[in-house]
């Protein structure tokens, strides 16, 4: 099998399963309710760690009338606590000692654009709280300062739980889930569409070879098989 020619950016996702080819169908959907200056549909993606949020996330971008604009990714578990707030939501200077000079925020850095929060289930109340604000008003406030920005950011968010059940435990802020829960895009695992997998190893077999100059090369029936069989 040779390398997959693409079309469209949902063209990436690649798999036969039935909810790989509806992931395809539903972001070409969303593209038409992304234009900037418009609100926009927040995007909610669960899937456990592996399944694809980070590319989904891309794709999404990739696919609407945001392309043109930035695209944000922020990994809200890898951001110390005590920096986060100051990453997404920028400070003037004077703000705090080191803050020699005022700085945007990655809200402000991701206007036109798309804004995506992965692991978004690890920020704290208070930053939920402001995030929350973020999406109701399309503003945001840096830290030490008077008034507030406007932002025209398609948010897009992930976790690899179930925030709704994190919400209603009382773990994640019930009205923050609601406000991005307005689409839901599940990514299965490949556990559950074994077929793919094999459709991912020719893919990147293919992939490998071009981009080291070698021939192509194939996956034997036994190696296939292997695949199909793994988890």
């Amino acid at each position: 099998m040779g390398r997959m020619v693409q079309s469209h950016p949902t063209d990436a996702l690649f798999g036969a399963a039935a909810a790989i080819a509806e992931l395809r169908a539903q972001v070409r959907r969303l593209a038409a309710f992304d234009a900037p200056g418009k609100a926009v549909p927040a995007v909610l993606l669960l899937g456990e760690t592996g399944t694809g949020k980070g590319l989904l996330a891309r794709i999404i971008y990739q696919s609407g009338p945001r392309a043109g604009g930035p695209f944000v990714d922020v990994n809200c578990a890898a951001i110390p606590e005590a920096l986060l707030e100051a990453e997404l939501f920028g400070f003037e200077a004077g703000a705090f000692t080191d803050a020699r000079r005022a700085k945007p925020g990655l809200f402000e850095a991701a206007s036109g654009g798309t804004l995506f929060l992965d692991e978004i289930d690890s920020l704290t109340a208070p930053i939920q709280s402001k995030v929350l604000k973020a999406i109701e008003e399309k503003t945001v406030r840096r830290l030490g300062a008077v008034e507030a920005r406007g932002v025209d950011v398609k948010l897009v968010a992930a976790s690899q739980h179930d925030l709704k059940v994190l919400a209603d435990s009382g773990r994640f802020r019930p009205d923050l889930y609601h406000r991005l829960a307005v689409v839901i895009l599940r990514l299965p695992p490949l556990r559950e569409r074994k077929d793919d997998a094999v459709v991912l190893a020719h893919h990147f077999l293919a992939a490998h070879a071009a981009a080291h100059g070698i021939g192509a090369k194939r996956l034997e029936v036994d190696a296939e098989a292997w695949i199909r069989a793994y988890g």
